[in-house]
């Protein structure tokens, strides 16, 4: 059991749960901050929409499962949920395995590694790239791709994408409408040949629907587990004890990264539009607002969790909400977990410590994780 690094924005979310649970930026966004109240945002998806985007319906292309509401969000995640079961998921932990051994062999090249780079964002964007049968040469265009689109997300969800950001999403749309075409000829053995073949009583997907689902798990599957790596990292930094009790017990490792995901969630917050008046902790939310539900400070809601800002490596339960909640609960959670799974164990095998550089650890509070991270590291003999 250790402290954690306290960094201001912990302390303002503390004083937010205690006296603005509820609290509207002049010009901004309503901001909840209790644990109780955010579930119950995420939960409630008919008086909190995620349809949020301002583009004008008759612009907008397939929507995503993430901006989304039911009919249209339950249809595509039954569709999607076929192919994605857990066991399909698991039978990529080899893959997972074998690529960040080989990750980590380069990495030992060098006592220092900037670990974006080297780590946190190639296990991740390489998973998935194999799930949707892109070819290997074509993994670091696909990376490029990701990156542009998620750090403009807000603009595009606002009707004010740049310029980058809607050539990207243009290259990646051709290039995956020629990946489905070769899958339709030829069905292979990955997530996206099956998601093609999947039919259920409300059919199959349609080229944009498939290529919707392509930028959802692109942009939030890459992006969770980088930031939650970037996580794992960020608490051997802080709290070296809690690596040696990791090499001592690994049997701790699922109940480590679930802390991990609690502390340092790789999404800060989220977004919904209510639908009606509404009231949350005696505060009237007025009809057609934006909400902002901040998943980083319930996750250290007192009245919750136990000692809140430290880290428990054993904490049971942990409800937190680095997934989210409700129907938008992350589909890809169990392939996160699995691969931060992984990566702590590779770590505390092959490394006897892990530290930040100076001034890395000013690249944190980046929606999903820091873009780099300058590391220096003690490998084991």
């Amino acid at each position: 059991m250790s402290d954690t690094t306290q960094p201001d924005i912990y302390e303002t979310y503390r004083d937010q749960r205690a006296n603005r649970p509820v609290y509207k930026e002049p010009d901004g966004a309503w901001q909840v901050a209790r644990h109780k109240d955010v579930q119950q945002v995420l939960k409630d998806n008919a008086t909190y929409s995620s349809d949020v985007s301002l583009v004008p319906e008759e612009e907008r292309t397939t929507p995503s499962m993430l901006f989304s509401d039911p009919p249209v969000h339950n249809r595509l995640r039954k569709l999607v949920s076929y192919a994605f079961k857990p066991g399909h998921i698991e039978s990529q932990r080899r893959l997972i395995e074998q690529r960040c051994e080989d990750l980590m062999q380069a990495m030992k090249q060098s006592e220092e590694a900037e670990l974006v780079e080297a780590l946190a964002a190639p296990l991740p964007v390489t998973v998935i790239a194999y799930m949707l049968g892109v070819e290997d040469g074509d993994i670091r265009k696909f990376k490029e791709w990701s990156d542009t689109i998620f750090s403009n997300i807000g603009e595009i969800l606002l009707a004010n994408p740049s310029p980058e950001a809607s050539a990207a999403s243009e290259q990646m749309d051709k290039y995956f409408l020629g990946r489905i075409a070769a899958l339709r000829d030829s069905p292979r053995d990955n997530l996206l040949s099956r998601l093609i073949a999947t039919e259920t009583e409300d059919g199959k997907l349609s080229n944009e629907e498939l290529l919707s689902f392509c930028r959802l798990l692109l942009i939030a599957g890459n992006e969770t587990t980088t930031g939650l790596i970037t996580g794992i990292v960020r608490v051997f930094n802080d709290m070296p004890d809690t690596f040696a009790e990791l090499k001592d017990n690994p049997a701790l490792i699922p109940t480590f990264v679930e802390e991990t995901l609690r502390v340092h969630s790789p999404f800060s917050v989220t977004i919904r539009k209510t639908t009606r008046d509404i009231e949350v902790a005696g505060v009237t939310i007025p009809a057609n607002e934006m909400l902002l539900p901040m998943i980083a400070c319930a996750n250290r809601d007192e009245s919750v969790f136990d000692e809140p800002e430290k880290f428990k490596i054993d904490r049971n339960p942990n409800p937190h909400l680095a997934f989210g909640f409700g129907i938008h609960n992350c589909l890809g959670a169990h392939l996160a977990r699995l691969e931060g799974q992984i990566v702590a164990a590779s770590m505390i095998k092959h490394m006897n410590g892990i530290k930040l550089k100076p001034g890395s650890e000013n690249e944190f509070g980046q929606l999903g994780g820091p873009s780099t991270l300058n590391v220096a590291i003690e490998w084991a003999t």
